[in-house]
């Protein structure tokens, strides 16, 4: 089956467009800010502008990552699960073009744990915390990053859906 499978569809054509996307938002950007952040903690001096609170704020922050990349790793088996194929003829098209739509909100909703840690060094000055969150942010990104195994049994997930005639609805 697998080379029946590997010839009926491109998965690698398919994984490029949200797999692109991903690393841009969820690496590049993350780097680029921390890279900024980095640079301001060596030649300026940032204060820390919420005091003693800021145990207290990295508490926080750090619930309000992990809540969003548990809410990341279901909306993104909730969403891929649901029909992707608007027709049999244009299963291939259709789910490269509903996988890189889906893809790009749980990256979007992951990209923002990374942006906790800006806000929070903005707010505390501490930079080692604000790496965290970033790395944070970079596991989930590995977690839910499409891979060829995994993009090959949403696939079949798929074609078990159309075979049911179970098409999206727009």
């Amino acid at each position: 089956m697998s080379s029946i499978f590997d010839e009926e569809y491109d998965l690698s054509a398919i994984i490029v467009k949200p797999l692109y996307f991903g690393m841009f938002v969820n690496i590049i950007v993350p780097m680029i800010l921390l890279a900024l952040c980095y640079h301001l903690n060596n030649t300026q001096q940032v204060n820390n502008k919420v005091g003693d609170m800021a145990n207290l704020l990295f508490y926080v922050f750090a619930a309000g990552a992990v809540l969003e990349a548990v809410a990341a790793l279901l909306l993104r088996q909730r969403m891929l699960k649901a029909p992707m194929i608007r027709r049999k003829e244009t299963f291939e098209e259709d789910f490269g073009e509903q996988l890189n739509k889906r893809s790009r909100v749980v990256f979007v909703i992951i990209a923002s744990i990374s942006l906790w840690g800006i806000i929070y060094f903005f707010l505390t000055a501490r930079f080692t915390e604000a790496v965290l969150f970033v790395v944070l942010s970079f596991i989930v990104f590995q977690l839910v990053r499409p891979r060829y195994g995994s993009t090959r049994k949403f696939v079949e997930a798929q074609e078990k859906l159309v075979a049911e005639g179970k098409f999206l609805q727009e």
